[in-house]
């Protein structure tokens, strides 16, 4: 396979490369402060030599980020690819057991933690947490700081490569257990090359970051390869819908990653409809099925809205649209990344022809190279060289991939396959459903049967029947839902994505 292009290895010199071209052009920019490349390549110069000498940590070595969006995560990402270090970023909407379990798991030699998780840090250290803390924003007392890691310099020899591991992260977000997904600096090499040929991304580009910087999504589609190419990226410690709007306008933002949960905050926000989003050339949208219904306002606006599918496992990068051909394939993925490849088999593992739904695999340089500490998980996660996705979908005669949903979630109720998305794209028409979500209940006479649960729309009334009769005619009446069920709120990941696990224990239990 031939070496990506225009993405150079080894990552651990991508900001110093740029440095090299066009020192004085805008690397970063966040709380107000924007960094020159050249000034980038200085401040991981210092890190590293900081986490070398002051911290001595080793090839192999972890450490652990708990905080939001910063600049300095970046920074840090970096620094570990020179040393060969692994960086775990965790999710900050956690619970303190569950930080502490990932934390047991990953092992790490130090956390770098932001103010506001203090408190928490402080708690874990008192049961024994093995790990050294790093207060980033601000002093503690016994606490390295990192600004003193910072305050030093000297001469560090680059002994990360290609081969090494550089991100660790967890995968907990719709099935209630974390894995750790190991990915190498050449995976994120491929995915970066990858992005570049999804967004046609060049250092002309201005790029807005406000998915968390915890997962692949926030960090990989579009973050770390717009650097890569000497793209200036603008950060959001988090999400706000009104300085998001205001960033674009002002700054010219020209591309941005946005999860249906933004997208559905950004259209409801009065400012919406007269914000001027002129400067944005594409809009990435992915991490679950996205509605049409969300994909509109924006392309109302004269905004190109492409998908990208793919995990945490894929780095995530596996297939996407070009912006040329989104508006032709409307609601689907699009087609196999120009690095990796994808198939989809039946329950056998036998490869399908297009119009089958079936079982998606990716195979490719992008994808991790296993679960930590999990060779179980590992072993049941590749049908040999091809990752499981879990998912299901079709590909039709075009190529384009359509995600009909995960595998977990269809229903079979006696002889027939129940694909949750279709019912719950039609009950999204109506106007008094704010979402929906459909799961399978265990029947008796069936083996399962499936069960809307409903958040309703501000002043909507509770009327399971007129509901359902939007169905009528639209689909077969075996898949019409048995029950509807209303809910104030369904239960979100940190991306938005419903935890459907959640719903069907609740369901099960009713």
């Amino acid at each position: 396979m031939a070496e990506p292009d225009p993405i150079a290895r080894p990552l651990g010199a991508w900001i110093h490369r740029q440095a090299e071209v066009r020192p004085d052009s805008a690397a970063l920019s966040f709380g107000g402060a924007t960094l020159t490349f050249a000034a980038f390549a200085d401040r991981i110069d210092r890190l590293t030599f900081g986490l070398h000498r002051r911290l001595q940590l080793q090839v192999g070595e972890r450490i652990a980020y708990l905080g939001h969006n910063h600049a300095d995560l970046l920074t840090l990402m970096f620094a570990a690819a020179r040393l060969g270090l692994i960086v775990a970023p965790l999710n900050w909407r956690l619970a303190p057991p569950e930080h502490q379990t990932i934390l047991a798991d990953a092992a790490p030699k130090a956390l770098l933690v932001q103010e506001p998780f203090a408190d928490e840090a402080e708690n874990l250290l008192r049961e024994g947490a093995a790990w050294r803390p790093i207060a980033l924003d601000f002093s503690h007392g016994g606490w390295f700081s990192f600004d003193d890691l910072l305050d030093g310099s000297g001469e560090v020899a680059a002994v990360g490569g290609g081969e090494h591991p550089l991100q660790l992260v967890y995968t907990s977000g719709t099935t209630g257990l974390a894995k750790g997904a190991v990915l190498t600096q050449d995976a994120l090499c491929w995915n970066a090359a990858n992005s570049v040929d999804m967004h046609g991304l060049t250092h002309e580009d201005r790029v807005l970051t406000t998915l968390p910087l915890f997962h692949v999504g926030g960090l990989n589609i579009q973050t770390l390869p717009a650097l890569a190419v000497g793209a200036e990226v603008l950060l959001q410690a988090r999400f706000d819908p009104a300085s998001f709007l205001e960033i674009i306008a002002c700054r010219r933002v020209t591309l941005t990653v946005l999860v249906p949960a933004i997208m559905k905050a950004l259209i409801d926000h009065p400012a919406f409809a007269t914000a001027d989003l002129s400067s944005l050339r594409q809009i990435a949208t992915g991490s679950s099925i996205v509605p049409t219904s969300l994909i509109q306002p924006f392309l109302d606006h004269g905004i190109p809205v492409t998908q990208v599918y793919g995990t945490t496992e894929t780095a995530p990068i596996a297939v996407y649209q070009r912006k040329e051909d989104a508006a032709h394939t409307l609601g689907s993925t699009g087609k196999t990344a120009r690095h990796g490849e994808m198939r989809l088999v039946d329950d056998d593992g036998r490869p399908l022809a297009a119009g089958a739904s079936g079982h998606i695999q990716i195979r490719g340089p992008q994808v991790m190279t296993g679960y930590w500490n999990n060779p179980e998980a590992t072993a049941g996660a590749f049908d040999g060289a091809w990752f499981r996705t879990g998912d299901i979908g079709r590909l039709d005669e075009g190529g384009s991939l359509w995600v009909e949903g995960r595998a977990d979630d269809l229903i079979k109720s006696g002889s027939e396959r129940i694909y949750p998305a279709e019912i719950e794209d039609l009950l999204r028409m109506d106007s008094d459903v704010e979402d929906v979500v459909v799961v399978g209940r265990a029947d008796p006479a069936w083996g399962e049967v499936p069960v809307a649960v409903v958040q309703l729309a501000e002043g909507a009334v509770r009327d399971p029947d007129r509901l359902l009769q939007r169905l009528d005619g639209r689909i077969a009446r075996f898949k019409w839902p048995k029950e509807v069920c209303f809910v104030d709120a369904l239960p979100r990941s940190a991306l938005g994505k419903i935890l459907r696990y959640v719903l069907r224990a609740e369901i099960e239990k009713s």
